[in-house]
């Protein structure tokens, strides 16, 4: 037996999910990690904090599963009985979720509920935490905030608006100590390399070292709230340690459009991004979110969380990474 406390992190592997790791490792929690099954390797982000499995009592461990296999769910939260569950898996690309929307739905959707119902079905008060998103609020105009309506404009939204209200529904029906981060987009030199900030960052590396000629991008247009996961992981595990369940808008309240991240990037390396980048329609979105910014007050105030890391250093700092991953 161990006094450890226990977290299950699903979509560990990701970005969020491994500095999630690293910050409840800190923390001295029991780290467990639901990752899907490959023919390759998929832990890399994890290099850092991995475990060799055959060590004694071991404080990461990972467990292969999938968010559409409820059954499992069920069987490994009766197995380790965390004391808190971090739910951060999802079909997380918005213009994926255009062209396979029924997987979308069933992971960023139904897999939520799954959790939920383990967690009801246990003799343990595990305290839950959804990842939601900002892009949620779709349509209506910024600061967004949690009073705002939502208006999602894509599957990848209308999936996270259900896994949103359960969360509640649950919360307020069944007494469970359940919360939404509403998380604008954070990212970080771990981001997924087909998300713009890093599609960005990683052309300037390779541009710079003569390895690419041209980058292609979507509605230059667009406003983001763009903050560093590194420090919003810290919001996920605060939320948990309030007495009473609540819901949060995470945000640096800071917008800054997709030209001005290409320009901030491009130039951070020497080069003049009006002679790399091109505009190709077939990455805007049938439906776009123009603005997203957020307030988040709230999390100021009850949380006793702020970023300090906005968008014109973050960029700086993922060019930094790319441009050393190619020298």
């Amino acid at each position: 037996m161990t006094d450890r406390r226990i977290a299950l992190i699903t979509g560990i592997t990701g970005q969020d999910g491994s500095y999630l790791a690293e910050f409840l490792l800190e923390k001295g929690y029991e780290v467990h990690g639901l990752i899907r099954r490959a023919s390759t390797f998929n832990t890399h982000r994890l290099s850092g904090i991995f475990q060799d499995p055959h060590e004694v009592n071991p404080r990461l461990v990972l467990h292969y599963g999938d968010m559409t296999d409820g059954f499992g769910i069920v069987n490994l939260i009766r197995s380790i009985v965390p004391d808190e569950v971090y739910n951060l898996a999802a079909q997380s690309h918005v213009m994926v979720s255009f062209t396979m929307p029924q997987y979308t739905a069933q992971v960023d959707g139904v897999g939520t509920v799954g959790i939920l119902e383990a967690i009801r079905a246990s003799s343990k008060a595990t305290k839950f935490y959804q990842a939601s998103t900002s892009e949620l609020f779709g349509s209506t105009p910024p600061p967004q905030n949690e009073e705002s309506r939502f208006r999602p404009r894509s599957p990848y939204a209308a999936a996270k608006l259900m896994s949103y209200w359960a969360t509640v529904n649950y919360r307020e029906a069944f007494g469970i100590h359940a919360t939404n981060g509403i998380l604008f987009n954070h990212e970080s030199p771990r981001r997924g390399e087909t998300f713009v900030t890093r599609k960005i960052t990683r052309a300037v590396a390779a541009i710079k070292s003569g390895k690419q000629s041209k980058l292609y991008l979507g509605n230059l247009d667009a406003i983001r709230d763009w903050g560093y996961a590194k420090e919003y992981v810290e919001s996920m595990w605060l939320m948990l340690q309030q007495e009473q369940p609540s819901d949060y808008v995470v945000a640096t309240g800071v917008g800054a459009t997709v030209r001005e991240f290409v320009e901030v990037s491009f130039t951070h390396a020497g080069l003049d991004w009006r002679d790399f980048v091109e505009v190709d329609k077939k990455y805007h979105r049938p439906t776009e979110v123009e603005a997203l910014i957020g307030d988040a007050s709230k999390a100021e105030r009850e949380l006793n969380w702020k970023p300090t890391t906005h968008w014109q250093e973050l960029a700086k700092l993922m060019v930094d990474a790319d441009l050393a991953s190619y020298g």
